[in-house]
């Protein structure tokens, strides 16, 4: 699936609904880019009207919730070998994950503890995995909603200023592809950022 035609229909199409769908998929082990729906979404918040842009990320963070969920309970009840088997089998690698995605998301969750659901939520390559480790380990499910969310909430939020920001300098008909380019930037800042703050922890546990 080409983004740029999706990114397109997702202007076409965006409501509060479809917001919660598409971002609990992107939450799920189902890969799915949140920056082709986040910022095309706030973009028409700021453009035409038609959405609240608080909402906007107030729904975001409601499906990124529930997709984390899903992850969540999957490795609670199933166990590491069932989760190691699909992650080994033909479906796992369709839906982009294999052993190694798994074995890092596990230990960065096991570096950084219930911190790490938080952190982890900003890391584009751990993002979307790292509910795994958390229902492998019975991590406490009120800690993992709380982390999930604050995460879930300031990737959203940075999405979103990034689209209504775009409504202010880009003309409507060339966002699909500013969206694009600015996808790709948008990762190495977040890993950027995500490596700060596991430096910062990291500096405060030394300190203790």
């Amino acid at each position: 699936m080409q983004s740029i035609p999706f990114i397109a229909w997702c202007l076409e199409h965006l409501n509060y609904w479809v917001i919660t769908l598409l971002m609990a998929i992107e939450s799920s082990f189902i890969p799915f880019p949140s920056e082709v729906v986040v910022p095309p979404a706030a973009y028409l918040a700021a453009e035409k009207g038609e959405l609240n842009v608080f909402l906007v990320i107030f729904f975001a963070t409601v499906g990124a919730i529930i997709g984390a969920l899903v992850n969540y309970a999957l490795a609670y009840y199933l166990g590491r070998p069932i989760v190691y088997k699909f992650a080994n089998s033909r479906l796992g690698h369709m839906c982009l994950i294999d052993q190694q995605k798994v074995e890092v998301a596990e230990a960065y969750f096991d570096r950084h503890g219930a911190m790490g659901t938080f952190i982890g939520r900003l890391v584009p390559a751990v993002r979307q995995l790292i509910s795994i480790p958390a229902g492998l380990a019975k991590m406490n499910l009120g800690k993992f909603v709380f982390y999930t969310t604050l995460g879930a909430g300031l990737w959203n939020a940075i999405l979103a200023a990034i689209g209504y920001y775009l409504a202010s300098v880009v003309p409507y008909e060339q966002l699909d592809s500013t969206v694009e380019e600015y996808s790709g930037h948008l990762k190495i800042v977040m890993l950027l950022v995500g490596a700060a703050a596991v430096a910062y922890l990291i500096y405060k546990g030394y300190k203790k």
